[in-house]
């Protein structure tokens, strides 16, 4: 098994690089590094700019990392990063965020964006200007997290990834509050009693779910579950706590295809608001990291 990292021919994915090398050594798994070049005769881009920019990568990898360079041409790059993923039974896909965002947020682009409506195993997302320090590794899973049971292999897949790497688990709920009135549900907006009625209701689900934790074959050392609250996106995301080795991990949409990643309005907030690198996981990766932990 591996992790693939998409690596822009013009070198400007320092953020995958820094991103990739902290889930390598946390998975202790192999790295492959891949820059895409299009098969377009127009692309500006060619084999030889893709290999420079592949030397500087290789340059800001730690010795630490067992890592792989290699080319890619394709019609696409969402599409030649599928092919290297399922080349090398790739567990994820890792990108760094649109150089158009905000500094410190997750910034989708054109890339990422068709990956997040494509890709069948987790992409991870760095946010922009991300940097790991040296010997960096996976701390803490935070699982972003509505109280309703859809969620149940998305909280069971974190907990299982948190329990291999040595991490805590977190289940995080966000309460955006303002006058408006609408259904209770995950980061939607209504009055505080409306949103008080929903935090007891996700903090009764979530005792819930720690015990279907507490029923796997290896469990994470801390479960601890938080609620933000805030006028906005930016505040609840801001009102929890967010320390060095933190990972926020976002399921994809129940209305989306079982086996491919596709964010819901909610979850798509809370990716382009997170201040910590996010890993979207589709609902047929949660499970496949489930039954095998229960196999082993």
């Amino acid at each position: 098994m591996t992790v693939v990292a998409g690596y822009a021919p013009d070198s400007s994915s320092i953020g995958t690089i820094q991103l990739a090398t902290l889930l390598a050594r946390s998975f202790g798994e192999p790295l492959v590094v891949c820059s895409v070049i299009s098969l377009s005769p127009q692309s500006g881009m060619t084999r030889v700019d893709a290999e420079e920019a592949l030397t500087q990568a290789r340059a800001t990898v730690p010795a630490d990392i067992d890592a792989r360079y290699v080319v890619r041409e394709a019609h696409s790059t969402a599409g030649g990063l599928l092919d290297v993923v399922h080349e090398h039974d790739a567990k994820m896909i890792i990108l760094d965020s649109s150089s158009a965002g905000v500094f410190g947020r997750v910034a989708l682009g054109s890339v990422t964006s068709r990956l997040l409506h494509s890709s069948d195993v987790p992409v991870a997302l760095a946010p922009k200007g991300f940097r790991a320090e040296d010997g960096d590794v996976v701390r803490r899973v935070t699982a972003a997290y509505a109280g309703t049971p859809d969620q149940d292999d998305l909280v069971l897949a974190a907990a299982t990834v948190a329990a291999r790497v040595n991490a805590g688990l977190r289940l995080a709920s966000f309460a955006v509050r303002s006058s408006a009135q609408y259904p209770t549900t995950l980061g939607t907006e209504g009055d505080w009693q409306v949103v008080q009625e929903w935090v007891d209701v996700v903090e009764r689900e979530t005792s819930a779910a720690f015990e279907r934790v507490r029923a796997l074959p290896q469990t994470p050392d801390t479960m601890e579950a938080v609620v933000g609250h805030g006028r906005n996106w930016d505040e609840v995301l801001d009102d929890i706590d967010w320390d060095r080795g933190d990972v926020l991990t976002v399921g994809s949409s129940q209305a989306g295809p079982i086996a491919r990643v596709f964010l819901g309005s909610r979850a798509a907030k809370i990716v382009r608001y997170s201040p910590v690198p996010v890993v979207v996981v589709p609902r047929s990766a949660a499970t496949r990291i489930i039954d095998r932990a229960e196999s082993e």
